[in-house]
């Protein structure tokens, strides 16, 4: 009987050290456990597919078997971004997808995101994995037939639509748009020549090829010093942009003309900006580390500001829910559903920000200037432990509770100011309490951290100690 750590069921995926956590035979046992999950909701066929690192083909294989062994067809759609296995869900003849990727952990790590039909499953549902993966079922139900696996790309597909879809950009003020991606040695670098040249944009593509040793600088475009080397050839080239891309393509950092870098919220806010124009009063859908600005702004524009959790998963399921054509987090998660699927596809959202500048004719910096301006930090992460960050949570909240705080507890907890604000959640991907703190000033924003830091510190003090 297989008992994996119940640690890497995270809220929205499985994930974990990939030798430690990911064994062969626990993979196997969580393939089985989907098996059944899938075959209960009438599917019978899945696309899978796996990132670049280097125990992916090995999580696959294991992946696969178990599949196979379960009655269920697999569709292998090969080395992919992530967005490319989703797109999968719509394009191939599936009832669910598997991704093998550890995204922006550690190179050691790697995880498996589900989906069934055409939904990514989450909370319950991973927790059901879990349960099953405990279990073993072994045989479900014995299947008259084992499954059949099919070489099935999906690479070409995409970008046909693509191309189809965006053809060849207008000049900028008269010229190609100069841009600069980073793909980070993850798999952006499996597309992205193919997907941006043909916009007719001038490109300079960093750290193509694929490695999943990730050589150059880890693929996690929320921290600043990995976008060093982004700025630096933005600057350079004198390019009009840089873009950066996470390990398996769903999550996208940029960084201005000047070498600037916009958070989540801000490119959001450019993107709501151009799609309430076309579709007036749509619900935008951010999360709890995003600026008081973007909802304020969404209001101004006539949208209808919501927010939620972070989550890629929750907030795909919420988009459904409210019919949002646009959602975004800070962590560069950007979901499109107005001209797209719905779902966080990094490249798209690259895309979609080349066809923004060039139909405006403006820099980025341009772009944001009409807007009001906050001082903000970027996500703080301190190291906690799984089994004590969600008690420290709590207990900063019964603390804000008696000392008559003005909170919201959507997602950990967000302390309002009456001109400001800050944040502290528990990490559902990692042993983390992510932090965050906005003023009208840096010397506003740094009180209104030193605050809430010492609330957070007597949380942590006041707590009883684990062994």
């Amino acid at each position: 009987m297989i008992h994996p750590d119940p640690k890497i069921f995270r809220e929205y995926d499985i994930r974990g050290n990939a030798d430690r956590d990911l064994s062969d035979a626990t993979v196997y046992a969580i393939g089985k456990a989907y098996a059944s999950l899938l075959k209960e909701s009438g599917g019978k066929r899945v696309a899978l597919g796996q990132d670049v690192r280097l125990s992916s083909p090995r999580i696959a294989r294991s992946m696969e078997d178990a599949l196979l062994a379960s009655g269920v067809d697999v569709l292998d759609v090969g080395k992919v971004p992530t967005p490319l296995l989703y797109f999968s869900l719509f394009k191939l003849p599936v009832d669910g997808g598997i991704m093998i990727t550890g995204s922006h952990n550690p190179a050691a790590d790697n995880g498996i995101k589900m989906a069934i039909g055409k939904e990514t499953i989450f909370g319950s549902a991973i927790q059901e994995i879990r349960k099953r993966t405990s279990f073993a079922p072994s045989t479900n139900g014995h299947p008259s037939r084992k499954g059949v696996r099919t070489n099935s790309p999906i690479r070409e597909t995409y970008l046909s639509e693509m191309a189809a879809n965006f053809g060849k950009l207008p000049l900028f003020h008269n010229r190609p748009l100069r841009v600069v991606l980073d793909c980070g040695n993850g798999t952006a670098g499996l597309v992205a020549q193919d997907l941006f040249s043909p916009l007719g944009i001038e490109l300079h593509c960093l750290y193509q090829d694929p490695d999943g040793h990730f050589p150059h600088h880890h693929p996690d475009p929320t921290v600043p010093e990995n976008l060093s080397d982004l700025i630096a050839h933005v600057k350079k080239n004198q390019a009009d942009l840089g873009i950066a891309f996470d390990g398996d393509s769903d999550r996208i950092g940029v960084v201005t003309e000047s070498g600037h870098i916009l958070f989540g919220d801000q490119l959001l806010l450019l993107f709501a900006q151009q799609v309430l124009e076309s579709r007036p009063g749509s619900v935008i859908l951010s999360e709890v580390k995003a600026s008081r600005i973007l909802y304020d702004e969404v209001a101004r524009m006539g949208g209808k500001p919501l927010m939620w959790k972070a989550g890629h998963s929750l907030i795909k399921a919420k988009m459904k829910e409210t019919k949002a054509p646009l959602a975004g987090e800070m962590s560069g998660h950007i979901f499109f559903a107005d001209r797209y699927y719905g779902y966080d596809d990094a490249l798209y959202a690259g895309i979609r920000l080349l066809e923004l500048l060039t139909l405006r004719q403006k820099t980025l910096s341009e772009l944001l200037a009409p807007f009001p301006k906050a001082v903000s930090t970027p996500e703080i992460r301190r190291d906690s432990t799984d089994d004590r960050k969600f008690l420290v949570v709590s207990r900063l909240r019964e603390i804000l509770l008696q000392k008559n705080y003005t909170f919201s507890d959507i997602d950990g907890v967000r302390i309002d100011f009456s001109d400001g604000w800050g944040l502290v959640r528990a990490s559902n991907t990692q042993p983390v309490l992510v932090l965050r703190f906005e003023g009208p000033t840096p010397q506003r924003r740094d009180a209104i951290q030193q605050e809430i830091e010492a609330l957070l510190s007597e949380a942590e003090k006041t707590l009883p100690q684990t062994s």
